[in-house]
């Protein structure tokens, strides 16, 4: 099996789950002042805010203070009845600022199952290009770790009407809470009931040649739990290796047809670049779907393919090319048209105007080709990333 049942911890109950969960770790991270308004909001409730590292603070160099005290905290919340243990998988409705719901299951995931190279026959595929100098971090982090709060997000198709059906369903309700910081509402139902999870898995592996799940958010957290794993299992029987917490990772698994879900594009801003770049691009790539370059308020019509995943990955390739030859092109990623145009015009760079990938060609793309390159789209609004809220034990 793929996913599995787990004994998840959640807050007992009367605990402010307001002050509880918290945006993923990987956003806001230029934004000191809003990690600095939520720590004001959370005070001395208990929260996942103690369970996390946000990567705004990385640059700090104080990472192995930081994680002394995360580790303290979770030994705090297990032993002095801050956390209870509710066991099945969830099903969360989130509803997300805009007012649109989004529905997900969360489960744990075997780790057996899962792969980040480019080309594998794993189950569960990244969609995006890991990078090996983001995962050290996390790495020394989850290896010391006693629990795991977790903001990983996995794509399936042919989920959607199960989900529903078992969101209208019989459950626990585990918690129903405004989330902080403009993120809307969270609800989440408890089910213990294999059959209904196994069902969800047997839906998302209808098709793509056994391929049923791709990695939609927090990759490079999937990928240093995946990396502790295969250090942890050389000194475990066969046995032991079945049963190991270790094995498993906490994600929460949603339909790439929600609705909710908007793929974004993230466009290419290249400083230390000219007119030079916009005319490689223009020489390099081919096909009948058109993108754009700018450079000094010119703008260049760019050939592209027209399947938006493989243009973005040629246009990739090419700007990886581009910046080999050129020891001065840094790439920067950009969310927002406005925001690229004006960062390229305010620093003499070139932007290049990235496709928006269609969501219906994602699978196909990840069996064919592999990985995408890294920040090839984004899942709306970094209000409307997942937020913390369900703990497991890890170890």
């Amino acid at each position: 099996m793929i996913l599995t049942q787990t004994e998840f911890l959640l807050p007992s109950q009367g605990a402010d789950m307001s002050r509880w969960a918290v945006i993923a770790c990987d956003q806001f991270t230029s934004d000191r002042g809003y990690w600095e308004r939520l720590a004001g909001y959370v005070g001395e409730s208990p929260s996942t805010l103690r369970l996390i590292l946000p990567e705004v603070y990385l640059p700090d160099g104080d990472e192995k203070q930081r994680s002394r005290d995360i580790y303290a905290h979770m030994e705090r919340y297990c032993s002095d009845g801050t956390l209870v243990g509710k066991n099945g998988f969830i099903i969360v409705e989130r509803t997300l600022k805009n007012g649109k719901k989004r529905l997900g299951a969360v489960a744990a995931v075997d780790l057996e199952e899962y792969e980040y190279t480019p080309k594998n026959n794993a189950r569960i595929k990244a969609t995006e290009k890991t990078v090996e100098e983001r995962l050290p971090a996390r790495v020394a982090l989850r290896k010391g770790a006693l629990l795991e709060a977790s903001h990983i997000m996995l794509l399936a198709e042919n989920v959607l009407g199960l989900l529903r059906e078992y969101a209208d369903g019989e459950g626990e309700t585990v918690y129903d809470f405004d989330l902080n910081m403009n993120g809307g509402h969270l609800k989440g139902k408890l089910i213990d009931d294999p059959a209904k999870l196994a069902a969800i898995e047997n839906a998302a592996l209808g098709g793509h040649d056994g391929l049923a799940f791709v990695v939609g958010d927090g990759n490079h957290s999937l990928a240093a739990a995946k990396k502790i794993w295969e250090e942890v299992k050389k000194d475990l029987s066969e046995e032991e290796r079945k049963t190991s917490p270790a094995r498993y990772a906490t994600c929460e698994i949603v339909d790439i047809a929600d609705g909710s879900l908007v793929f974004e594009p993230i466009h290419r801003v290249v400083y230390g670049a000219d007119a030079s770049l916009t005319e490689f691009l223009a020489d390099k790539l081919s096909g009948d779907a058109r993108a754009e370059a700018y450079y000094g308020g010119e703008r260049t019509e760019l050939h592209v393919a027209s399947n938006s995943a493989d243009a973005i990955a040629d246009i990739q390739s090419a700007l990886d090319e581009y910046a080999k030859a050129h020891e001065g092109a840094v790439t920067d990623y950009v969310h927002g048209d406005e925001s690229a145009l004006r960062a390229a015009k305010e620093n003499g760079a070139v932007a290049v105007m990235m496709p928006c990938i269609c969501k219906d060609t994602l699978f196909d793309y990840t069996v064919r080709r592999g990985v995408l390159p890294r920040k090839s789209f984004s899942m709306g609004d970094a209000e409307d990333k997942r937020y913390y809220c369900e703990a497991r034990k890890i170890r």
